[in-house]
């Protein structure tokens, strides 16, 4: 068992595989990792992938499905409970926790990211500090919206969490606040550059860093990669926008966890390098120094890590520490899917807000009346 070579899949960004596949040269002929894009690490039925591999970069939404389909193990089954509270301890913000699913942890949190402000630094010295401040400054430069895949969803939530209101109500979010949302998502999709609502968060961030068409997205998911000093254009990242200053910076939590799958055995070797790759030094040192987003506490407020990195840690770090944990029940995907692309749709058709509303609430109570489990997601409980 000990010379078992064991297969990964994480996914196809250098913050997604550079670190991980440095890692693994230090173990050699213990585990390969192969690579998928973006989409299907935020879309593709886990129980498929862990049929074909023994550890996976998962994203957190994914818990209630894996549960069901008893695919992953729990990191109870192979950790010690002092090593578990340990990785909670020492990680920001909710990171541990939103891998947590009836009472048992489905990954460690491996990277952190959340929906920040990005923009370029050329262009836009400082970012907008409210949502009025940003509506302002989509007049002046090209603003987008991050409508893609799933974002135009989790754009909605954000905007909704910084109109004081957490999504996951029986109706989902109350008719003020979503209505409210909605305007202010309409407003600057209409100022929007032409063909930026299909661009994936890297994409965007791509487009920003060659400064070929957009100057600031007021929420994209961070990536440190394009925030260090390189020889092209640098993206500048803030804090996500609030309402009012003081107030909530409303931000939908991402990242990755290594999940380790249900029929795979893993060795003492490979447990030890799972352990490994959470320890604080190498959090701290390995992965930064890799193209990697780490998710300790100490490593976001490292001074040196910081410089490295453009300041992008401390310059989020409030976004980070707040960032908002999706509903995660068995058949959301399905909903997160299918929602996000009915707000794409209204808003580049401009159909009124209470439609948009109301086709949501359809899709959200078809989600909770085919949840397998009696404790779903509702305002803001974690299982």
């Amino acid at each position: 068992m000990e010379s078992r070579r064991f297969k990964g899949l994480t996914w196809d960004h250098p913050r997604g595989y550079r670190a991980l596949e440095a890692a693994a040269r230090r173990v050699p002929e213990l585990l390969d990792w192969s690579r998928q894009p973006l989409e299907g690490f935020e879309s593709h039925p886990v129980a498929d992938l862990a049929a074909r591999y023994d550890l996976l970069v998962i994203d957190h939404p994914h818990v209630g499905e894996i549960a069901k389909e008893d695919c992953i193990r729990p990191l109870e089954e192979i950790f010690s409970p002092e090593e578990i509270e340990q990785w909670g301890r020492q990680s920001i913000g909710a990171a541990l926790r939103s891998y947590r699913w009836d009472g048992r942890h489905y990954a460690f949190p491996l990277d952190v990211a959340m929906q920040v402000a990005a923009r370029d630094p050329d262009l836009v010295a400082s970012a907008p500090d409210t949502w009025d401040e940003v509506l302002r400054l989509s007049h002046r430069i090209p603003t987008a919206l991050s409508l893609a895949g799933p974002h135009a969803l989790l754009t909605f939530y954000s905007i909704c969490l910084a109109l004081g209101e957490e999504p996951g109500s029986v109706e989902l979010v109350s008719d003020v606040v979503a209505l409210a949302a909605l305007d202010m998502m309409r407003a600057l999709t209409a100022n929007a550059p032409r063909g930026s609502e299909t661009l994936n968060p890297i994409a965007q961030l791509e487009t920003i860093a060659n400064r070929s068409g957009i100057a600031f997205v007021p929420l994209v998911f961070g990536y440190v990669n394009y925030a260090a000093p390189s020889s092209r254009g640098v993206v500048g990242f803030s804090e996500a926008p609030r309402i009012a200053p003081g107030g909530r910076r409303g931000s939908v939590l991402g990242g990755t966890g290594i999940a380790l799958v249900r029929r795979t055995e893993p060795s003492l070797a490979l447990l030890d390098h799972l352990r490994w790759l959470m320890l604080e030094e190498t959090q701290t040192g390995f992965i930064p120094a890799h193209a990697g987003q780490p998710s300790a506490l100490s490593a976001w407020r490292d001074p040196s890590v910081n410089i490295a990195s453009g300041e992008f840690y401390a310059a989020t770090f409030e976004t980070a520490m707040s960032a908002w944990v999706r509903p995660r029940f068995d058949g959301y995907i399905a909903f997160q899917n299918r929602a996000s692309a009915t707000i794409r749709d209204a808003l580049l058709n401009d159909d009124p807000a209470t439609d948009t509303l109301k086709r949501l609430r359809t899709l959200w109570q078809c989600a909770l009346d085919g949840a397998q489990r009696d404790f779903i997601f509702i305002q803001g409980q974690l299982p």
